[in-house]
């Protein structure tokens, strides 16, 4: 079940995506009064799901979800149509415009899917406004995983500032780890302020664990639920327990606790935990799993979260500037794929990857904030100079209006072979990936 939500959320967004997208190619085209012939979500070769046409433009939905398409009179695109370049121009079609035109039309769509993501992160900002935990309240400290001990933190450690920069969202600062190239963070550690560097490669590792949970809050144990093959309620522990202890040993924390139960599998341990104001010793023998299928209360329930709020007009700006700050972000996170040392590349992923960034269960607040994420991704990939997409269209067309000199077209064609040839390997190197991190896992 938790695979068909995802992938419903990941079908409608994109088809979402596609469909702004090739519309903000069609309605420039229209402006310059240029023959659109079709309109298609998703490709449709050889046949299509559905179709209808209305004055000039047949509009559909292919069987084929890898994107979709605008089919402009006079122009070299996917469709490959060749016959109609053989005939002289004509003044509806893309070839017959001046270059400026052109232009314009071929950044139709980027500039529509950057439209949309503003145009989400308003409407959401004014209907939920943002919720984040400031990092000064992480008042338990972090706990870390292996690859965060490598880094040289450790658990129960307050993080005050990143490259001597405060990083005011807890949750943000993984990210800021990653996409800044971070040198240093700065910690307090039993009432020491440090200074831990970051090693010399150790980003192209934070990438390839592929997890923001190498840095997570500490949280106290207190006992929210059960599991359904738990044996502790057995052994009399009780929702609302403070766990304090495990044998002659205090751990008040969950990290504590769960790091020394796994090593007492198959032992009886004495449970020790506040009840109200009395202490409480329970005895139970711990499963070969060295779980006793415990929940512990959720962090909203220890912090003080940061709520701002606001109304459409103050969303305005607010959106524009998470706009433009999700440009960035991706700006860089492309320039880690491309680089050499970091070897990111190695860890990109398709459609299953871009699958699993949405939630288990529909949520309108998160779709909606990945979609408006995905419409940036898709705005800045289809901008680069690479054939085939809009990005290597744009290059010839500034050719052209730079020297004066417009490619043939033959030079075309022969340039969005090439680009579909690239785009596919893509396609396949991603999707690959994909597969074989399920194997791996």
């Amino acid at each position: 079940m938790v695979i068909l939500v995802k992938a419903a959320q990941l079908l409608l967004s994109l088809s979402i995506l596609v469909i702004f997208h090739e519309f903000g190619h069609y309605i420039a085209a229209k402006i310059f009064k240029t023959r659109v012939e079709k309109f298609y979500l998703f490709f449709d070769p050889w046949f299509s799901l559905f179709k209808f046409k209305k004055g000039e433009t047949e509009y559909g939905i292919g069987w084929l979800p890898l994107g979709g398409y605008v089919k402009i009179s006079g122009m070299i695109d996917e469709s490959m149509d060749k016959e109609q370049l053989k005939l002289p121009p004509q003044p509806f079609e893309f070839r017959a415009k001046p270059a400026w035109q052109r232009l314009i039309i071929m950044l139709g769509g980027v500039t529509v899917n950057i439209l949309l993501a503003i145009g989400i992160y308003i409407i959401t900002l004014a209907a939920w406004g943002e919720e984040y935990l400031p990092t000064t309240e992480v008042k338990y400290g972090i706990t870390v995983d292996s690859l965060g001990q490598q880094l040289g933190l450790r658990n129960g450690d307050k993080i005050l500032t990143v490259d001597n920069a405060v990083v005011e969202d807890f949750f943000k600062i993984p990210g800021r780890i990653i996409l800044e190239n971070a040198k240093s963070i700065q910690i307090e550690r039993d009432g020491q302020k440090m200074d831990i560097q970051v090693p010399a490669g150790f980003l192209s590792k934070l990438i390839k664990h592929q997890s923001p949970d190498f840095i997570s809050v500490r949280i106290p144990f207190e006992v929210a639920d059960f599991a359904k093959s738990s044996i502790a309620p057995a052994a009399g522990i009780k929702v609302g327990d403070k766990i304090i202890g495990l044998n002659d040993e205090s751990t008040p924390y969950f990290d504590q606790f769960r790091s020394s139960l796994i090593n007492k599998k198959n032992q009886d341990v004495t449970v020790v935990a506040l009840r109200g104001s009395d202490t409480v010793r329970m005895q139970v023998k711990v499963p070969a799993e060295g779980l006793l299928g415990i929940a512990p209360k959720p962090p909203i329930d220890y912090f003080t979260f940061k709520e701002r709020h606001y109304n459409i007009i103050e969303a305005v700006p607010a959106g524009i500037h998470k706009a433009y700050k999700g440009v960035g972000n991706y700006l860089k996170q492309l320039k880690l794929i491309f680089s050499p040392e970091v070897k990111a590349y190695e860890s990109v992923g398709g459609f299953i990857t871009i699958g699993k960034i949405f939630p288990s269960t529909w949520d309108w607040e998160a779709f909606w904030g990945l979609t408006a994420f995905l419409s940036i991704m898709l705005a800045i990939l289809n901008v680069l100079p690479i054939p085939a997409l809009d990005g290597g269209h744009v290059l010839f067309l500034l050719f052209e209006i730079i020297t004066g000199r417009k490619p043939s077209d033959k030079f075309l064609e022969y340039a969005q072979i090439v680009g579909m040839v690239l785009l596919f390997g893509l396609l396949i190197f991603a999707n690959g990936n994909d597969i074989i991190k399920l194997f791996r896992n």
